[in-house]
């Protein structure tokens, strides 16, 4: 038969976590359709001499709903070999949403998830109402990648009960409307339903938002609609304000998982902070435990520690400070020329002394950007590379004989792109090799879309095999591939996609097996009307397929939008 596309020599990882082989891939019509020796004509030859040829990679959890509409390629992910990801995690959506709460709905956005409303206001053509009109517009948008999503619960909420949402209590009613659009939505082709209990997921008011006023027999009715169904995941952001609310999350969760077995995913982390923190082990035996009773459960976990980002360009932790925001309300010339009048630095470095003192309340990456707390500068890296391997502020500041202050003026100074790395969640890489060694542990989490100028998790898959497997040794590269494709693809019910294999969509990677690594994160003002947010690349990835096409070559697009809306079984 003539193909499209052949992908010759390649050293193929295939997702399954078999050994490596080497075979000639044939594509056509978007789908795998020869592996082995392809002798067929095709439109197109592709030599992969010396490289690996995976799955695509997939990220399960992130926040890409508003991006979508301005960002055909689906940055930052797609540079790191992301195929598929699922947006709408943790209640946060902008379907469904009446037509005078849109601004209220972006101002939760940027509240909670760092997403400017001014890149949002430019970027976004708000043309629907409910959630498949939303996932219509998706369809029918350019995309380089795929994209699944879910029915938020905060957007469902305010959608069905008002502003009554952010305070009340549901009635028989409310719920029973909310039941009714859920299975509206997993009929249209949701993925499932997202929630949140998470501490750190305010309103612009510091007020919890909504899906967080919801009680427990309101998620109960919702899940018990899917299993009406049975259809869709549910995926929910955990309360780890203390471990004490950790451990009651947990077992009331325990208590949906058992009584309508769909599939649950919720963000597995180690933290430092908090009363009595809830460690991993704990949490991913809670999983075993569960599946042992009954329930069907994944734990989403991250490659590496969950940051917090600084930078001269983004966020400092002095900004809050009356003596810092003179100089950083200035333009950047100016700012440089203050930070070098050692009568400003003198100032500026009494000013850190008069910031609150840390304290023991659970901050997530807004906060500790836009609320921080004294900086611990035996926590707080000064980034040279991206293989955790770099000094933190407190160790220079010894070797210069300086105040930490000093130090990071004077980097920032030399090089404005200067990034100071502050970990909050799995801080340490034991316990983040603890969480991606666990059976029931996804290799995920990312939170592209999301925190743009506070995080980045982007890169996760890149670092997972440049970091754990060719510099720790953790995994083989069979491994780690199977943890991003086959084992994110089952979890996620895409039956086609995970493998590379005949009939299997043809989402597919090419790249350097001792090559492939993120770059450094920059800030950049690339967001609609001028906004800006981190950026971080990759080396090592010669091509990425999407459905057949290649959308990117040697990290460059090609201008093929070839991407997918991804749809729950009800839909399929």
């Amino acid at each position: 038969m003539a193909l499209d596309l052949v992908i010759r020599g390649g050293t193929v990882i295939d997702g399954s976590g078999k050994a490596r082989f080497t075979a000639d891939v044939g594509i056509a019509n978007g789908k795998i359709v020869e592996v082995g020796r392809v002798t067929s004509v095709a439109a197109r030859t592709i030599d992969a001499d010396g490289l690996m040829v995976s799955p695509g990679f997939i990220d399960g959890h992130t926040h890409m709903d508003a991006q979508v509409a301005w960002d055909p390629l689906g940055t930052c992910s797609c540079w790191h070999g992301v195929t598929s990801v699922i947006m709408s995690n943790c209640g946060f959506a902008l379907a469904p949403c009446k037509p005078e709460d849109r601004d209220w709905y972006a101002r939760c956005l940027s509240a909670v998830e760092d997403i400017p409303t001014e890149a949002m206001a430019a970027g976004i053509n708000w043309s629907w109402e409910t959630f498949p009109e939303y996932l219509a517009t998706v369809e029918r948008l350019p995309k380089a990648i795929n994209y699944g999503m879910y029915i938020g619960h905060s957007a469902l909420r305010m959608y069905v009960m008002g502003k009554r949402a952010l305070s009340e209590k549901a009635t028989e009613d409310d719920m029973t409307h909310m039941a009714a659009a859920v299975k509206e939505a997993l009929r249209a082709g949701a993925m499932g339903f997202s929630s949140s209990r998470a501490s750190t997921h305010v309103t612009p008011d510091d007020t919890p938002v909504a899906s967080r006023i919801a009680e427990w027999e309101e998620i109960d009715r919702i899940i018990a609609a899917m299993a009406e169904l049975d259809a869709g995941i549910f995926q929910i952001g955990p309360d780890i304000a203390s471990g004490a609310a950790h451990r009651a999350f947990l077992a009331r969760l325990r208590n949906v998982a058992l009584a309508y077995k769909r599939p649950i995913m919720f963000g597995v982390l180690a933290t430092k902070q908090g009363d009595d923190p809830t460690g991993w082990a704990y949490q991913t035996k809670y999983i075993d435990d569960t599946v042992a009773a009954g329930g069907r459960m994944f734990g989403q976990g991250t490659t590496r520690s969950i940051n917090a980002i600084f930078s001269l360009k983004s966020y400092l932790p002095f900004d809050v400070l009356p003596a810092w925001r003179k100089v950083r309300d200035l333009p950047m010339a100016e700012q440089k020329k203050r930070l070098a009048d050692p009568a400003v630095r003198r100032e500026l470095v009494a000013a850190e002394g008069r910031m609150k003192p840390r304290d023991n309340v659970f901050q997530g990456g807004g906060a500790a950007t836009t609320d921080p707390r004294k900086p611990d500068y035996s926590n707080l890296f000064a980034l040279k590379g991206v293989d955790w391997d770099d000094p933190t502020v407190e160790q220079l500041a010894r070797v210069h004989g300086q105040h930490p202050v000093e130090v990071m003026i004077d980097l920032s100074l030399a090089n404005e792109n200067q990034v100071y790395v502050q970990p909050l969640v799995n801080e340490s890489p034991d316990d983040v090799l603890g969480i991606l060694k666990h059976d029931r542990t996804l290799a995920t989490f990312s939170d592209s879309g999301a925190h743009v100028c506070q995080e980045m998790g982007s890169s996760l898959q890149t670092h997972l095999l440049s970091y754990w497997v060719r510099k720790r040794g953790a995994f083989t590269l069979e491994e780690a591939v199977k943890k991003i494709t086959h084992d994110n693809a089952r979890a996620w019910e895409l039956d086609d996609r995970g493998l590379v294999c005949e009939g299997y969509r043809a989402d597919l990677v090419l790249f350097e097996e001792n090559g492939i690594r993120p770059c450094l994160p920059t800030v950049e003002k690339d967001l609609p009307g001028g906004a800006r947010r981190l950026v971080q690349k990759a080396e090592g990835i010669k091509a990425t397929l999407v459905n057949g096409a290649v959308a990117f070559d040697n990290g460059e697009a090609t201008g093929a939008y070839f991407g997918h809306v991804l749809k729950g079984k009800l839909a399929s």
